[in-house]
């Protein structure tokens, strides 16, 4: 009976293992052979000891992002900028605060925006040449409002504001007949070579922009003492002067602003075409400064304005000379003629002092005033011109007053603010081409020092920058007594608008929140002895202030304050109700000097 049972037991289970086989064989194709829908969410159910596989879906990849044509030809300039950012972004309450401070001042921007038109053409196309980040071209924004005969506390000057140590080591000429830290041409050359050079040296954009405002030095030091310490090394982590941390906040706040082209239109600042504003061209001869203005037919002051790098009323042979780009012909028409009549393209003479001889003497002998003598010869004050040296001095039928050697404050480019269309910047809403623009002219005015008032605060209050104002008003010095009369500048509408202007409002974080100037600041219940070292904007940020609040609050005038002073602040408390300095803001479209200078 034994191997009877045993061959029971073994049919039965070859029996069973057959049926099983023939289950999965049957409910297989009923599973996989339905329609694949990735729309619909796959219920697997759990499979026993014998039963089928669970069935899984997988979710179908997202699609890849839409790819942007490099080589497409931007029709109007700041479009071709946006399609350039490349840096990093960075996102903190410094950027707001400088964000709202250029918003707030939009005629500030506008001027900026008349100056750059000249030169931005040709800085943008040197950043290709070289595959640079395109937010390089915002950076004279930053550094000199793009002003070229700019000229700061620490000597630097132009656009790009190099030192003289610095501009020598960037080949750049300064010597009695040129300072070719102005030259447009010269001066971004050098700048962008120093930028790829400190970009090399770090290997990061934000590091290398400190290292252009504080010095590579000074910047590899924060870095090794951070590694030291175990502390990160990048930018927003290393300890530097106030200046350079504000730094690449200032050009990260320009760079959201550019960014959102509704806001750009909003301000009236478009309208610029992405085409070569200007050309160069070289004479064989000395050419004086208004005879060239007069041969391209454009007025002296914007003749400067492109040749800002010369000294003299006279410029040399062989000298490129920068002219628009449409008087390039008109130019050397006029040339010709002017050669054929055999007239002199320069009638200023040399002539070398004797000695005993004064300045007073010389002058009335060559038709000239003593301060046409010295301007002519870039001397100042009372400065003493010693026997033997080389005076530049009028010779026949030349005008003996060297005026326009100076780039004005302001020489606006474009008077009538184009009207913006969608065809200009496919990047702008077509809800918003209907914006009505206004004719914006440049006025001046006097103003009155009150006591309190310095340099810097009238700039601010006119919206300039203090190289302008001190421009303007051929000021040497930062000090200004309380009684003096400025003369300034703004942009007003040549005429009333027909509409209500409104003031620009930032977007922050996708709604609208008050900002910290409207804010009211509660009464202070402590006060805060000034240590020394300390500034209004540090000890506002300190206690979660503004300069305006903290200035408001103590009824001062200046930005300056003594060390030992007792200062008002608003009281922990109160500082947290106010609207928070530190969200993370940026613009809808946009992702989110002075100290030692040393370049």
């Amino acid at each position: 009976m034994a191997p009877r049972i045993a061959f029971a037991i073994v049919f039965a289970l070859a029996c069973g293992a057959a049926s099983s086989d023939e289950a999965v064989r049957q409910a297989t194709p009923a599973n996989l052979s339905a329609p694949y829908n990735p729309g619909t969410a796959a219920t697997a159910a759990p499979a026993g000891a014998n039963g089928p596989l669970p069935v899984v879906e997988l979710a179908p990849p997202p699609p890849l992002p839409e790819t942007v044509d490099l080589t497409y030809e931007s029709a109007e300039i700041f479009q071709h900028l946006r399609r350039g950012f490349s840096m990093p972004n960075i996102n903190n309450a410094l950027v707001l605060h400088h964000q709202q401070w250029y918003l707030n001042r939009p005629d500030y921007l506008r001027r900026m925006v008349e100056r750059s038109s000249r030169y931005l053409h040709f800085i943008i196309v040197e950043l290709e040449k070289r595959g640079m980040p395109m937010e390089i071209a915002l950076l004279p924004m930053v550094e000199s409002a793009y002003n070229p005969t700019a000229y700061s506390r620490s000597h630097a000057s132009g656009l790009w504001q190099f030192v003289p140590a610095t501009g020598k080591q960037y080949k750049l000429e300064q010597n009695w007949w040129v300072d070719e830290r102005r030259d447009i041409v010269a001066s971004t050359g050098a700048a962008l070579d120093y930028l790829q050079y400190i970009y090399e040296l770090h290997g990061d954009w934000h590091l290398a922009l400190a290292s252009y405002n504080w010095g590579e030095g000074a910047v590899g030091r924060a870095i090794k003492k951070n590694e030291a310490q175990g502390l990160p090394t990048d930018y927003l982590s290393l300890k530097m002067p106030e200046e350079t941390r504000n730094y690449v906040p200032k050009l990260q706040a320009l760079k959201n602003i550019f960014s959102n082209p509704n806001i750009l239109a909003d301000l009236g600042m478009l309208g610029v075409p992405m085409r070569p504003y200007f050309a160069t061209v070289t004479n064989s001869g000395n050419i004086d400064v208004k005879v060239a203005a007069k041969l391209a037919e454009m007025p002296v002051q914007e003749f400067v304005a492109l040749n800002p790098a010369h000294n003299r009323p006279v410029i040399k042979s062989e000298t490129p000379m920068i002219i628009p780009a449409d008087k390039v012909a008109t130019f050397n028409q006029n040339l010709e003629a002017h050669e054929e009549s055999d007239k002199p393209l320069s009638s200023w003479q040399a002539y070398t002092l004797r000695p005993g001889e004064k300045l007073e003497q010389i002058a009335p002998r060559f038709g000239m005033t003593v301060a046409g003598l010295k301007a002519a010869n870039g001397i100042r004050g009372r400065t003493r011109v010693a026997s033997g040296e080389t005076l530049l001095v009028a010779g026949d039928g030349s005008d003996p007053e060297p005026t326009g050697l100076t780039t004005p404050a302001e020489q606006p480019l474009v008077v009538a603010t184009p009207r913006f269309s969608p065809a200009a910047d496919p990047d702008r809403a077509p809800a918003k081409a209907a914006t009505t623009t206004t004719t914006m002219v440049t006025r001046t005015r006097t103003h009155t020092v009150r006591k309190g008032e310095s340099l810097l605060s009238v700039a601010q209050r006119y919206g300039m920058s203090l190289a302008e104002l001190k421009q303007l008003n051929k000021l040497r010095s930062d000090r200004v007594n309380h009684g003096t009369k400025l003369t300034v500048a703004t942009s007003e509408p040549a005429s009333p608008p027909a509409t209500t202007t409104r003031r620009v409002q930032v977007e922050i974080a996708s709604k609208s929140e008050p900002t910290r100037s409207a804010a009211k600041v509660a009464p202070a219940s402590r006060s805060h002895t000034v240590r020394r070292g300390e500034t209004l904007y540090s000890i506002a940020q300190r206690y979660d202030m503004t300069v305006a609040e903290l200035k408001q609050l103590n009824n001062l005038r200046s930005d300056q304050v003594t060390s030992g002073s007792k200062l008002l602040v608003a009281a922990p408390d109160t500082a947290s109700k106010r609207a928070p300095d530190k969200s993370s803001t940026q613009l809808a479209e946009a992702d989110g000097k002075h100290g030692k200078k040393t370049r």
